[in-house]
């Protein structure tokens, strides 16, 4: 049975996989593991990450740490179901570095419009705690949102007026 994960335990697991990884590279953790850092939540069911580029090894140390946290861990990041925010790299945050690889939150534009499309209670409130504490900026990610409305045609199961709708209502915006 998996285990959630708490702030210390996430902690413990970014050392191990950057002991264990055999190369460097970028790991950009995503939702809940952004969340617990940043104090908004006490746990969380799952890891979700970005490797880019990879690390070598990281597939294996991967594996040893799932079983060993007794943690789920998963490949999702917000483009998979979004179009890539333009600047995305640059608006992640370094959180630390570890052996060889660098640890980022995902930039937080992305994590907040992903979350507005899914509209999962825990993600509306960690949409308001990116809002509140300034790590998302309304007009800023409204003009991203603009950047990217026409390329949603790529995502069939996006309605880009449903997204738009969404986003207004959370920064309180009208038509």
């Amino acid at each position: 049975m998996r285990q959630e994960l708490t702030k210390k335990r996430l902690q413990e697991l970014i050392t191990e996989l950057g002991q264990r990884a055999r190369g460097p590279g970028k790991v950009y953790l995503v939702g809940g593991a952004s969340a617990l850092l940043e104090g908004w939540r006490d746990s969380t069911i799952d890891l979700d990450l970005k490797l880019d580029p990879e690390p070598a090894g990281v597939f294996e140390a991967i594996r040893i740490i799932k079983e060993k946290f007794q943690v789920n861990i998963e490949l999702a990041a917000p483009d998979q179901f979004l179009p890539p925010l333009p600047g995305w790299q640059d608006r992640s945050i370094f959180i630390e570095r570890c052996g060889s690889i660098d640890f980022f939150h995902y930039d937080f534009y992305s994590q907040a419009l992903a979350k507005i499309e899914r509209s999962h209670n825990k993600d509306l409130l960690d949409v308001r705690q990116m809002l509140a504490t300034g790590l998302v900026v309304p007009d800023v990610l409204i003009e991203l949102f603009a950047r990217i409305k026409d390329d949603l045609i790529r995502f069939p199961a996006l309605e880009a007026k449903s997204l738009e709708n969404k986003l207004k209502e959370i920064l309180g915006k009208s038509s």
